[in-house]
């Protein structure tokens, strides 16, 4: 008799290990776990919609709709009412007398552009939301869409990518029975990571060149540090994703629980609008959540020219995050 066995179409163990490997660096185990990932991935049209051509498709129509949009008469708050009288002259501007508290109030809810007051020496100082195209003369809207997108995407192309390939492979026994190969269960779990870092250099350079040839959206920072941010953004992301699928079997579990950790995210961490508009008693909290972290530190990076050392508390946040996630993970993954 054969000393080699078949069980669900895999070599046992013990044959394995006598059979000979081979020598190059395309056989090892981890690049083939990989290249399987990759090819599982390439083979969905709908993966490849939603992580590649989506965010394209809606920077696009966010980037036009707000660039073809026709003059607008714009709403100020004034606190004194010699400024007001003076601003009223302007018929592009609705001018609103108000208090400091209540002009204040105002700007941090959009309910108008712009904040005017007068300052020492009969200066007149201007406040304003740089988050908000009518309050800001040189920059886009799309300047800040697009670094809000691609942190969107990160989150989304990570935990999905993760989450759904798992519990499929766990839902079909699939993961069953490459448990009982030779393979080192670590090799499985990292072939995810490399699949999902080699995807990244796609998705984020289809993204950002978009958005810089379509609508000038500048890098001003070091092109280094910002691969570096979307590498740690994406592991953050991956090893939320890992923990999130580490105990469902079924695609509905894993699909509600995903829903549950990115939905407060996609709301809350300054996509579409400045974080700073929620009221700050959740700010820590806000500012605390990987999205807003990778959000805030792509933006600083991108539209500020700030290095890593400049966005250190947001690489602490994601460090943290990916640490946590990842430990928790392991302890607590399902192989069966």
């Amino acid at each position: 008799m054969s000393d080699v066995t078949s069980i669900s179409g895999v070599r046992s163990r013990e044959a394995v290990e006598k059979s000979p490997r081979g020598t190059g660096s395309a056989d090892h185990p981890l690049v083939q776990l990989t290249v399987v990932r990759l090819k599982e991935f390439l083979r969905e049209p709908e993966a490849l919609f939603w992580v590649f051509i989506f965010p394209i498709l809606l920077a696009a129509g966010l980037g036009i709709a707000f660039r073809n949009r026709p003059a607008e008469v714009l709403s100020i708050a004034v606190v004194s009412p010699d400024l007001a009288q003076s601003l009223r002259q302007e018929k592009l501007l609705d001018v609103e007398q108000l208090s400091t508290s209540a002009a204040g109030d105002a700007l941090r809810t959009g309910k108008v552009a712009l904040l005017v007051e007068p300052g020492a020496n009969g200066s007149v100082v201007y406040h304003y939301d740089d988050t908000n195209p009518e309050g800001r003369a040189a920059k886009m809207l799309a300047n800040f869409l697009i670094p809000g997108l691609l942190g969107m995407n990160l989150m989304g192309s990570a935990i999905w990518g993760m989450g759904f390939a798992i519990v499929d492979a766990r839902r079909k026994k699939l993961m069953k029975r490459l448990v009982a190969t030779p393979m080192p269960r670590p090799y499985y779990l990292l072939s995810f990571i490399l699949s999902r870092l080699l995807l990244l250099v796609i998705e984020v350079v289809l993204l950002l060149g978009f958005g810089v040839i379509a609508f000038h959206v500048p890098v001003r920072g070091s092109l280094l540090d910002f691969s570096l941010l979307c590498v740690l953004g994406s592991l953050s992301f991956s090893a939320l994703g890992l923990l999130i699928s580490s105990r469902a079997r079924t695609i509905e579990a894993a699909s509600g629980l995903m829903n549950l950790v990115m939905l407060p995210m996609w709301i809350a961490s300054g996509v579409f609008f400045s974080a700073q508009r929620f009221p700050a008693v959740v700010q820590p909290i806000i500012r605390a959540l990987p999205l807003t972290a990778v959000i805030d530190a792509l933006r600083a990076n991108m539209l500020q020219g700030a290095n890593l050392t400049q966005v250190g508390p947001e690489l602490a946040i994601l460090s943290a995050w990916m640490i946590v996630c990842f430990g928790l993970a392991l302890k607590l993954f399902r192989w069966r």
